[in-house]
Protein backbone atom coordinates (compact mmCIF):
# COMPACT_ATOMS: atom_id res chain seq x y z
CA UNK A 1 0.00 0.00 0.00
CA UNK A 2 1.03 3.55 -0.59
CA UNK A 3 0.55 7.08 0.16
CA UNK A 4 -1.45 6.63 3.25
CA UNK A 5 -3.45 9.28 4.91
CA UNK A 6 -3.33 10.52 7.89
CA UNK A 7 -5.46 12.07 10.20
CA UNK A 8 -5.87 13.00 13.97
CA UNK A 9 -9.83 11.54 13.68
CA UNK A 10 -9.36 7.78 12.72
CA UNK A 11 -11.94 5.87 15.17
CA UNK A 12 -14.52 5.96 12.64
CA UNK A 13 -12.75 5.48 9.55
CA UNK A 14 -14.08 6.39 6.00
CA UNK A 15 -17.12 8.07 5.39
CA UNK A 16 -19.85 5.92 4.13
CA UNK A 17 -19.67 7.84 0.53
CA UNK A 18 -16.01 7.52 0.22
CA UNK A 19 -15.96 3.84 1.46
CA UNK A 20 -18.38 2.94 -1.27
CA UNK A 21 -16.34 5.06 -4.33
CA UNK A 22 -13.06 3.59 -3.26
CA UNK A 23 -14.25 0.09 -3.45
CA UNK A 24 -16.39 0.57 -6.85
CA UNK A 25 -13.33 2.26 -8.27
CA UNK A 26 -10.93 -0.68 -7.58
CA UNK A 27 -12.74 -3.42 -8.65
CA UNK A 28 -13.62 -1.78 -11.61
CA UNK A 29 -10.45 -1.40 -12.86
CA UNK A 30 -9.53 -4.93 -11.58
CA UNK A 31 -12.80 -5.86 -14.01
CA UNK A 32 -11.31 -3.61 -16.79
CA UNK A 33 -7.98 -5.18 -16.73
CA UNK A 34 -9.70 -8.48 -18.59
CA UNK A 35 -8.25 -10.32 -15.59
CA UNK A 36 -5.39 -9.41 -14.58
CA UNK A 37 -5.56 -9.25 -10.79
CA UNK A 38 -3.44 -6.63 -9.56
CA UNK A 39 -1.97 -3.21 -9.74
CA UNK A 40 0.56 -2.57 -7.54
CA UNK A 41 -0.90 -3.69 -4.68
CA UNK A 42 -1.50 -7.22 -3.58
CA UNK A 43 -4.41 -6.93 -0.58
CA UNK A 44 -7.46 -9.24 -1.22
CA UNK A 45 -5.69 -10.12 -4.46
CA UNK A 46 -2.34 -11.67 -5.18
CA UNK A 47 0.06 -10.47 -7.12
CA UNK A 48 0.98 -13.20 -9.17
CA UNK A 49 2.92 -13.15 -13.07
CA UNK A 50 0.46 -15.62 -14.50
CA UNK A 51 -1.80 -18.72 -14.05
CA UNK A 52 0.38 -20.85 -12.43
CA UNK A 53 1.12 -18.32 -9.24
CA UNK A 54 -2.49 -17.21 -9.37
CA UNK A 55 -3.75 -21.08 -8.82
CA UNK A 56 -1.00 -21.12 -6.12
CA UNK A 57 -2.56 -18.13 -4.03
CA UNK A 58 -6.04 -20.09 -4.74
CA UNK A 59 -4.83 -23.17 -2.92
CA UNK A 60 -4.20 -20.85 -0.17
CA UNK A 61 -7.27 -19.21 0.37
CA UNK A 62 -8.26 -23.59 0.27
CA UNK A 63 -9.64 -24.15 -3.71
CA UNK A 64 -8.23 -27.58 -4.83
CA UNK A 65 -6.95 -28.66 -8.31
CA UNK A 66 -10.23 -29.75 -9.07
CA UNK A 67 -12.05 -26.00 -8.39
CA UNK A 68 -9.55 -24.05 -10.20
CA UNK A 69 -9.82 -26.49 -13.70
CA UNK A 70 -13.60 -26.32 -13.28
CA UNK A 71 -14.07 -22.82 -13.90
CA UNK A 72 -13.37 -21.41 -17.68
CA UNK A 73 -12.86 -17.33 -18.13
CA UNK A 74 -11.94 -14.65 -15.95
CA UNK A 75 -13.97 -15.73 -13.38
CA UNK A 76 -11.32 -16.54 -10.64
CA UNK A 77 -10.03 -12.80 -10.01
CA UNK A 78 -7.85 -13.86 -6.68
CA UNK A 79 -10.07 -11.52 -4.71
CA UNK A 80 -10.91 -13.85 -1.87
CA UNK A 81 -9.51 -15.06 1.24
CA UNK A 82 -11.08 -18.18 1.54
CA UNK A 83 -13.13 -20.94 0.18
CA UNK A 84 -17.05 -20.63 1.18
CA UNK A 85 -18.25 -23.47 -0.77
CA UNK A 86 -16.23 -25.12 1.19
CA UNK A 87 -18.28 -24.54 4.41
CA UNK A 88 -21.53 -24.00 2.71
CA UNK A 89 -22.62 -27.70 2.78
CA UNK A 90 -24.75 -27.07 -0.52
CA UNK A 91 -27.34 -29.37 -1.60
CA UNK A 92 -28.83 -30.29 -4.61
CA UNK A 93 -31.94 -27.84 -5.71
CA UNK A 94 -30.78 -25.06 -3.23
CA UNK A 95 -30.59 -21.42 -3.98
CA UNK A 96 -27.27 -19.52 -3.14
CA UNK A 97 -26.72 -16.17 -3.32
CA UNK A 98 -23.28 -14.66 -2.85
CA UNK A 99 -22.83 -10.75 -1.42
CA UNK A 100 -20.02 -9.26 -3.77
CA UNK A 101 -19.84 -11.93 -6.73
CA UNK A 102 -17.12 -10.33 -8.60
CA UNK A 103 -16.17 -12.47 -11.12
CA UNK A 104 -18.44 -15.35 -10.28
CA UNK A 105 -15.84 -17.64 -9.48
CA UNK A 106 -17.97 -19.13 -6.56
CA UNK A 107 -20.66 -18.66 -8.20
CA UNK A 108 -19.52 -21.57 -10.75
CA UNK A 109 -19.06 -23.32 -8.19
CA UNK A 110 -21.82 -23.00 -6.11
CA UNK A 111 -24.10 -23.98 -9.66
CA UNK A 112 -21.95 -27.38 -9.92
CA UNK A 113 -23.16 -28.31 -6.00
CA UNK A 114 -26.61 -27.21 -6.76
CA UNK A 115 -27.08 -29.01 -10.31
CA UNK A 116 -29.62 -27.92 -12.02
CA UNK A 117 -32.26 -27.78 -10.07
CA UNK A 118 -30.84 -25.47 -8.30
CA UNK A 119 -30.17 -21.36 -8.76
CA UNK A 120 -27.28 -19.13 -7.91
CA UNK A 121 -27.09 -15.32 -8.16
CA UNK A 122 -24.46 -12.98 -7.42
CA UNK A 123 -24.96 -9.59 -6.66
CA UNK A 124 -22.11 -6.78 -6.66
CA UNK A 125 -22.15 -2.86 -6.92
CA UNK A 126 -19.56 -2.78 -9.37
CA UNK A 127 -21.24 -2.45 -13.22
CA UNK A 128 -17.82 -3.51 -14.97
CA UNK A 129 -17.73 -6.84 -12.31
CA UNK A 130 -21.18 -7.67 -13.31
CA UNK A 131 -20.59 -7.66 -16.54
CA UNK A 132 -17.64 -9.63 -16.69
CA UNK A 133 -19.32 -12.23 -14.58
CA UNK A 134 -22.09 -12.58 -17.18
CA UNK A 135 -19.52 -12.78 -19.82
CA UNK A 136 -18.58 -15.88 -17.80
CA UNK A 137 -21.75 -17.43 -17.54
CA UNK A 138 -20.92 -17.84 -21.32
CA UNK A 139 -17.67 -19.30 -20.91
CA UNK A 140 -18.67 -21.73 -18.30
CA UNK A 141 -22.22 -22.49 -20.20
CA UNK A 142 -24.31 -22.66 -17.39
CA UNK A 143 -27.80 -21.99 -17.44
CA UNK A 144 -28.08 -21.69 -13.11
CA UNK A 145 -26.23 -18.72 -12.72
CA UNK A 146 -27.40 -15.11 -13.35
CA UNK A 147 -25.89 -11.63 -12.01
CA UNK A 148 -27.52 -8.73 -10.64
CA UNK A 149 -26.35 -5.28 -10.50
CA UNK A 150 -27.02 -3.65 -6.61
CA UNK A 151 -25.54 -2.88 -3.32
CA UNK A 152 -24.88 -5.44 -0.76
CA UNK A 153 -27.13 -2.86 1.80
CA UNK A 154 -29.73 -3.27 -0.69
CA UNK A 155 -29.75 -6.73 -2.09
CA UNK A 156 -31.95 -7.18 -5.30
CA UNK A 157 -33.48 -10.17 -3.93
CA UNK A 158 -37.11 -11.02 -2.42
CA UNK A 159 -37.79 -11.90 1.54
CA UNK A 160 -37.06 -15.82 2.01
CA UNK A 161 -35.81 -16.75 -1.60
CA UNK A 162 -32.77 -17.84 -0.35
CA UNK A 163 -31.24 -21.32 1.09
CA UNK A 164 -27.69 -20.22 1.59
CA UNK A 165 -25.48 -16.48 1.44
CA UNK A 166 -22.15 -17.12 0.70
CA UNK A 167 -19.57 -13.97 0.12
CA UNK A 168 -15.39 -14.14 -0.13
CA UNK A 169 -13.82 -11.27 1.57
CA UNK A 170 -16.57 -8.33 0.67
CA UNK A 171 -18.39 -7.91 4.22
CA UNK A 172 -15.69 -6.04 5.19
CA UNK A 173 -15.87 -3.60 2.31
CA UNK A 174 -19.09 -2.63 3.20
CA UNK A 175 -19.50 0.98 5.46
CA UNK A 176 -22.30 -0.80 6.91
CA UNK A 177 -21.72 -4.39 8.06
CA UNK A 178 -25.12 -4.46 10.31
CA UNK A 179 -27.41 -3.65 7.10
CA UNK A 180 -25.42 -6.01 4.87
CA UNK A 181 -26.67 -9.04 7.96
CA UNK A 182 -29.97 -7.75 8.22
CA UNK A 183 -30.35 -8.15 4.48
CA UNK A 184 -28.40 -11.56 4.49
CA UNK A 185 -31.41 -12.97 7.51
CA UNK A 186 -34.44 -11.06 5.13
CA UNK A 187 -33.77 -13.28 1.78
CA UNK A 188 -33.21 -16.41 3.48
CA UNK A 189 -35.43 -18.53 4.47
CA UNK A 190 -36.46 -20.13 7.64
CA UNK A 191 -33.69 -22.74 8.03
CA UNK A 192 -31.37 -20.96 5.64
CA UNK A 193 -27.99 -20.22 7.08
CA UNK A 194 -24.54 -17.91 5.64
CA UNK A 195 -21.64 -19.22 5.10
CA UNK A 196 -18.85 -16.42 4.57
CA UNK A 197 -15.20 -15.89 4.34
CA UNK A 198 -13.59 -13.08 5.58
CA UNK A 199 -11.31 -11.16 7.42
CA UNK A 200 -11.24 -10.33 10.89
CA UNK A 201 -9.37 -8.06 13.11
CA UNK A 202 -7.43 -9.51 15.78
CA UNK A 203 -5.46 -6.03 16.76
CA UNK A 204 -6.06 -2.71 16.66
CA UNK A 205 -5.68 -0.99 13.01
CA UNK A 206 -2.63 1.59 12.66
CA UNK A 207 -4.87 4.65 12.37
CA UNK A 208 -3.74 5.69 9.50
CA UNK A 209 -5.27 2.56 7.82
CA UNK A 210 -8.48 3.08 9.14
CA UNK A 211 -8.47 6.20 6.91
CA UNK A 212 -6.82 5.17 3.95
CA UNK A 213 -9.00 4.66 0.79
CA UNK A 214 -7.09 2.44 -0.53
CA UNK A 215 -6.32 0.29 3.06
CA UNK A 216 -10.23 0.08 2.69
CA UNK A 217 -10.91 -0.83 -0.76
CA UNK A 218 -7.82 -3.68 0.09
CA UNK A 219 -9.86 -5.53 2.45
CA UNK A 220 -8.15 -4.08 5.41
CA UNK A 221 -8.83 -0.74 6.64
CA UNK A 222 -12.92 -1.85 7.41
CA UNK A 223 -12.41 -5.64 8.96
CA UNK A 224 -14.15 -5.97 11.86
CA UNK A 225 -13.19 -7.77 14.95
CA UNK A 226 -14.58 -11.29 16.25
CA UNK A 227 -16.71 -9.76 18.88
CA UNK A 228 -18.23 -7.30 16.59
CA UNK A 229 -19.37 -9.85 14.05
CA UNK A 230 -21.08 -11.93 16.30
CA UNK A 231 -22.75 -9.35 17.40
CA UNK A 232 -24.06 -8.00 14.74
CA UNK A 233 -25.07 -11.35 13.75
CA UNK A 234 -27.18 -11.97 16.78
CA UNK A 235 -28.80 -8.75 16.52
CA UNK A 236 -29.69 -9.12 12.91
CA UNK A 237 -31.58 -12.57 14.37
CA UNK A 238 -28.80 -15.43 13.63
CA UNK A 239 -28.74 -18.01 15.79
CA UNK A 240 -25.61 -20.59 16.21
CA UNK A 241 -22.82 -18.08 15.10
CA UNK A 242 -19.78 -19.80 14.92
CA UNK A 243 -16.01 -17.57 13.56
CA UNK A 244 -13.18 -19.96 13.27
CA UNK A 245 -9.99 -18.20 12.21
CA UNK A 246 -8.24 -19.72 9.62
CA UNK A 247 -4.34 -19.66 11.52
CA UNK A 248 -2.46 -20.41 8.04
CA UNK A 249 -4.27 -17.33 6.31
CA UNK A 250 -0.89 -15.60 7.44
CA UNK A 251 0.83 -17.27 4.40
CA UNK A 252 -1.00 -15.03 2.26
CA UNK A 253 -2.34 -11.76 4.33
CA UNK A 254 1.63 -10.92 4.55
CA UNK A 255 1.96 -10.64 0.99
CA UNK A 256 -0.85 -7.69 0.94
CA UNK A 257 1.46 -5.09 2.00
CA UNK A 258 5.17 -4.59 1.62
CA UNK A 259 5.86 -2.58 4.83
CA UNK A 260 3.58 -3.88 7.27
CA UNK A 261 3.00 -7.34 8.33
CA UNK A 262 -1.26 -6.91 7.81
CA UNK A 263 -0.94 -10.76 9.84
CA UNK A 264 -0.70 -8.90 12.99
CA UNK A 265 -3.76 -7.21 12.62
CA UNK A 266 -6.06 -9.28 10.71
CA UNK A 267 -6.87 -12.93 9.72
CA UNK A 268 -8.84 -14.53 7.74
CA UNK A 269 -12.18 -16.72 9.22
CA UNK A 270 -15.30 -18.65 8.27
CA UNK A 271 -18.18 -17.03 9.42
CA UNK A 272 -21.58 -19.11 9.70
CA UNK A 273 -24.85 -18.87 11.17
CA UNK A 274 -28.28 -20.24 10.82
CA UNK A 275 -31.84 -18.05 10.50
CA UNK A 276 -33.99 -20.18 13.21
CA UNK A 277 -36.90 -22.07 11.86
CA UNK A 278 -39.89 -21.36 14.22
CA UNK A 279 -41.26 -24.41 13.14
CA UNK A 280 -38.23 -27.04 14.09
CA UNK A 281 -38.24 -27.49 17.42
CA UNK A 282 -34.76 -26.93 19.27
Amino acid sequence: MTDRQSTTDTAAGLDAATQRAAVRERYGRIAEESGSCCDDSASCCAETADGDGRNEVSKQHGYSAADLAAVDGDANLNLGCGNPTAIASLDAGDTVLDLGSGGGFDCFLAAREVGPDGHVVGVDMTPEMVETARDNVAANDTTNVEFRLGEIEHLPVADASVDVVISNCVVNLSPDKPQVLREAYRVLRPGGRVAISDVVLTADLPGDLRVDPESVAGCVGGAASIPELESMLTEAGFVDVAIEPKDDSDEFIREWDDALDLSEYIVAAAIEAERPDPEVSS
